[in-house]
């Protein structure tokens, strides 16, 4: 990874984020829905923890 730019991995997660979240209020009682928004902000949480140690 280069320092000139935006990860387009990361920013692929950041929008894969939104989408998840945007599921959530359209459906907020299904715990499916919920449980990817979580995994999705846990990968993000993850990715962006290593590329700030990096």
């Amino acid at each position: 990874m280069s320092d000139n730019g935006p990860d387009t991995s990361t920013e692929v997660l950041q929008h894969t984020v939104v989408e998840r979240l945007m599921a959530v209020i359209g459906a907020p009682d299904d715990e499916d829905v919920a449980r990817d928004a979580d995994a999705a902000v846990l990968s993000l949480d993850e990715r962006l923890r290593a590329e700030s140690a990096a």
